[in-house]
């Protein structure tokens, strides 16, 4: 997976919030993360699969379907598809 930073406090002055763009080959993914921050992805290309914590639950996203992580929830993601894959990601500030 490669992010792209599109906006954000150094970018724009956003304080709450920074957007970016992700795109994903055949195979590429994130991790599983269980960060404090609340996120909002957003498929605008291809196909990526999010699981939850243990794989329990399995969520596919395909173009304009999107799903909200809240803080402190678990999830890895992955391209299980053949062709690359591009997702807009929302994440707020942690508070500070």
């Amino acid at each position: 997976m490669t992010a792209l930073r599109l906006q954000g406090k150094e970018e724009s002055g956003a304080e709450k919030f920074w957007m970016g763009m992700s795109h994903f080959l055949p195979g590429g993914g994130a991790e599983y993360d269980e960060s404090p921050t609340e996120k909002v992805y957003f498929v605008l290309e291809g196909e990526v699969t999010v699981y939850s914590k243990d794989n329990k639950e399995k969520f596919v996203l395909r173009k304009n379907d999107s799903i909200h992580i809240g803080g402190n929830e678990g999830r890895s993601l992955i391209n299980e598809s053949n062709l690359p894959a591009t997702m807009l990601v929302v994440i707020n500030y942690p508070n500070v």
